[in-house]
């Protein structure tokens, strides 16, 4: 159900939802190919596929949040500090939890959400111990080791503005994803370990405020990450739910 459309005198509808979806964009530059609102398209998508018969309460996507500082130099970008955004979150979940809610999926299609998101549920889950949060970037819905099967060639696709972001949302909204031959490509930096890390930098290489190799963005490639990013996003939502 949409919590937007619920009328006042079926608040019981609301009450008695299993969970509630509450999806993070940004407002963000992506390239000279792609949509400042790419976060937000990717977001609102993903959410409405989370399967309605789980009878989950999809409340509006936030809009504007935390950019990183490769991001923040580019126009376009409109960053809200993380102090703020972090309290936000936080009022938000209360707000939710008062609802009688007391599962929330923070459904994210921005890293800049990653930390705020988990100091946010952190702290919510500390003032109401019966709360439950799940922490879903939609991208990671998808295994890296699926980049052949999805159509990439020598490539992974991943990346801020990258072929498997952007192809995602050409899945979506076709008509706001427009490569140009004369667009230029960046090829992947090998990673420095096979062991999971982390990477902050105020200027990355391989990068011009997006990466990767943008040529090979597709509708059809688009089609695929999506069918499959929804099918895993639906199921890990059924396991935490029985759990």
């Amino acid at each position: 159900m949409n919590a937007s459309d619920i009328h006042g005198r079926d608040l019981k509808t609301l009450e008695q939802a299993p969970f509630a979806v509450v999806p993070l964009g940004s407002f963000e530059y992506h390239g000279p190919h792609s949509p400042l609102g790419t976060d937000i398209i990717l977001a609102d998508g993903f959410a409405n596929m989370v399967d309605s018969s789980l009878g989950g309460a999809l409340f509006p996507t936030i809009p504007y949040t935390a950019c990183p500082g490769k991001t923040n130099k580019y126009k376009g970008t409109i960053a809200i500090r993380p102090s703020i955004i972090q309290e936000y979150l936080i009022d938000i979940s209360m707000g939710i939890i008062e609802q009688g809610i007391k599962k929330i999926i923070l459904l994210n299609a921005h890293d800049g959400n990653m930390g705020v998101s988990r100091t946010a549920a952190e702290y919510v889950t500390g003032k109401h111990p019966d709360a439950s949060f799940l922490l879903v970037n939609w991208w990671q819905m998808v295994a890296n080791d699926a980049a052949e099967e999805i159509g990439f060639e020598g490539t992974k696709g991943r990346g801020h503005g990258g072929p498997y972001e952007m192809s995602a949302v050409k899945a979506f909204r076709p008509d706001l994803v427009q490569v140009n031959a004369e667009d230029e490509e960046y090829k992947e930096v090998p990673p420095f370990s096979a062991c999971p890390y982390i990477l902050v930098e105020g200027t990355p290489k391989a990068w011009n405020g997006y990466t990767g190799l943008i040529q090979q963005t597709s509708f059809e490639k688009g089609k695929r990450i999506v069918e499959k990013a929804a099918a895993n996003l639906n199921e890990l939502i059924k396991n935490w739910l029985e759990y």
